[in-house]
C-alpha cells in the first residue's frame, strides 16, 4: 500500500449515498491507498454549528478527534464536511485552550478530490463514450474548503468528457442544510433557478461533489419532469474508469 488514510463517509453518505461511499473508497484503493473506515463515525457537526449550537458542535468535534486518533490523513468526499472539519473547527475553538490540538486535527483533513488531484496526481484512463457534462459548485467547497479546482481537474483528466461551465456556477442551489427546511419556498425558487442554468448548457448530465446539493437538484429536476441525470463526482469518475453505462 502507498499509504494509509482514514475515510470519513459523512452523514448523507451513510444515509442516502452508500454507493458513492463505496465508489470513493474504490478510487482510493485503485491508487494503492490503504483505507481505514471507523464504524462509529458520526456527523461533522456542521448542522448544529450553522444553527448556532456551538457547545454541542464542540462535543461533536472532540468526539471526531478522539475517534480518528492516529496521525493519518482524513479523507472526506464532501467539500461541506471537509470545510467544517478543516476550517470551521478552528473558528469554533479559537478561544479554547485545546486550539492547538484542533489545529493539528484540522490539518489532517482533506477533501477527496484534493487528495486525488494534488497529493496523488492521478492518471485516469477514460473508458466511456464522448459526452458533455456540467458542474455545480457547492458553496462550502467553493468558499471554505476551496476544493472546486481539484474536482474540475479530475473531470478534465477524462479525455472523452467535455465540461460545459454553468453561467451562474457560484450561485447557491437552495439546499443550505437547515435553510431548505426553514425557508422551503425560497429554497425551491433557488433550486429552480439552478436547474434552469443547467438546462441552458444543453447537457444531459450534472455533476456535483456534494450530496446535499445533488439531492436537492435531482429532486427538483424530477419534479420538473426533466431528462437530465445527476451524478456525484465519485460515482461519475468510477463509471468512466470502468466504462460503465451512465
Amino acid at each position: 500500500m502507498l499509504n494509509k488514510v482514514y475515510f470519513y463517509a459523512t452523514c448523507l453518505g451513510t444515509v442516502a449515498m452508500q454507493e458513492m461511499v463505496l465508489n470513493a473508497i474504490k478510487l482510493l484503493r485503485k491508487e494503492g491507498v490503504g483505507v481505514l473506515f471507523k464504524k462509529n463515525q458520526t456527523c461533522c457537526g456542521q448542522p448544529s454549528f450553522n444553527s448556532g449550537y456551538f457547545n454541542e458542535s464542540k462535543e461533536v468535534a472532540l468526539y471526531n478527534i478522539r475517534l480518528f486518533e492516529k496521525d493519518y490523513p482524513i479523507i472526506v468526499p464532501s467539500g461541506s464536511c471537509a470545510g467544517m472539519m478543516s476550517h470551521d473547527y478552528i473558528e469554533l475553538f479559537k478561544e479554547d485552550k485545546r486550539l492547538d490540538e484542533i489545529k493539528h486535527f484540522s490539518s489532517r483533513v482533506i477533501e477527496l478530490s484534493q487528495y486525488l488531484d494534488q497529493v496523488l496526481n492521478v492518471n485516469y484512463e477514460d473508458k466511456g463514450e464522448p459526452i458533455k457534462v456540467t458542474w455545480h459548485s457547492n458553496c462550502h467547497a467553493l468558499r471554505v474548503q476551496k476544493s472546486i479546482a481539484s474536482s474540475k481537474n479530475l473531470i478534465k483528466r477524462l479525455k472523452n468528457v467535455e465540461l460545459i461551465e454553468l453561467e451562474y456556477e457560484q450561485e447557491c442551489c437552495g439546499f443550505g442544510g437547515t435553510f431548505s427546511v426553514k425557508e422551503p419556498e425560497i429554497s425551491n425558487a433557488m433550486a429552480r433557478a439552478k436547474v434552469n442554468d443547467i438546462q441552458n448548457t444543453g447537457t444531459k448530465y450534472i455533476i456535483s461533489g456534494d450530496g446535499g446539493c445533488l439531492l436537492n437538484i435531482k429532486g427538483t429536476m424530477s419534479r420538473m419532469g426533466l431528462d437530465i441525470k445527476g451524478f456525484h463526482l465519485y460515482d461519475f469518475l468510477l463509471k468512466r474508469l470502468e466504462g460503465a453505462k451512465l
